[in-house]
């Protein structure tokens, strides 16, 4: 096998452990590239159908192209699309930085999703190269009855064995994307034609690489407005993938606050 071929394996034996494993399960869908691999990879590794519901948990702030692509694939695709919405940000911690504030609206949604459907198992599409505090997690990552991380007791992760346990109103995030690159997540989109929302491809000198709320996310400089011209880009730059999100340009532990509150 080829590395996108090694990848892929090793996303649909993790998926299927997770639904073997963990229920009730759902799958959280952001409507960016990387979720959208991931339902894609579900697809292949249920034979055609994603067998657990996708959430999206909705800010109300996203790209009106990214509600047109929720609505257009959660019927191409046969989605089982639950929505969910977000408290106010005055109801968010007033100590962070206001992106990170705006952000951590979507933590607190994510929260009650959680808790209305009874989870026992959301999976989630980061990965480690995307940001420094996603780096230190687990492919299966438990979280307490208050959806907090606690980073430094992790379960050990040996020759694909996954620890699921199961106490009294905790959950376990599951990480199927969780070694790719960005860079594979393009050559593999590429691969397999996976429809994006085109706001990834440049115009007039623009694009972006990491989709969120309008009024957090910058598109950056680039003319790489189709698949192979962003494969290529991507194998020159030194741009940090999240340099468009203003979460990412305030106070350091903004982002590691958020992470261990819940933030995916």
């Amino acid at each position: 096998m080829d590395h996108l071929d090694q990848l892929e394996a090793q996303s649909v034996f993790i998926l299927r452990e997770a639904y073997r494993k963990l229920k009730p399960l759902a799958m959280l869908w952001s409507l960016g590239k990387d979720s959208n691999v991931m339902v894609w990879l579900a697809k292949k590794a249920f034979l055609g159908r994603v067998p657990f519901p996708v959430m999206h948990v909705d800010t109300g702030k996203k790209f009106p192209e990214m509600y047109k692509f929720r609505d257009e694939y959660a019927k191409k695709w046969d989605l089982d699309l639950l929505l969910g919405t977000c408290p106010p940000v005055e109801e968010m911690d007033p100590s962070l930085p206001p992106a990170a504030r705006s952000a951590a609206r979507k933590t607190a949604g994510l929260a009650a999703m959680i808790e209305k459907h009874k989870l026992q198992g959301v999976i989630a599409g980061i990965r480690r190269d995307e940001q420094g505090t996603r780096a230190k997690e687990r492919v299966f990552s438990p979280r307490g009855a208050s959806h907090k991380w606690d980073i430094r007791n992790q379960p050990p992760e040996f020759w694909d064995q996954y620890a699921t346990p199961h106490e009294e109103g905790m959950h376990i995030r599951v990480h199927p994307l969780l070694s790719w690159r960005e860079i594979d997540i393009w050559r593999y989109i590429e691969r397999e034609g996976i429809p994006l929302v085109d706001l990834y491809f440049a115009k007039n000198g623009k694009r972006y690489r990491s989709l969120g709320d309008q009024d957090i996310t910058n598109p950056v400089d680039s003319n790489a407005s189709t698949l192979a011209e962003v494969i290529a880009e991507l194998e020159t730059t030194r741009t940090s993938e999240r340099s468009g999100r203003a979460m990412d340009h305030e106070s350091e532990d903004a982002f590691e606050r958020l992470r261990v509150a819940g933030y995916l």
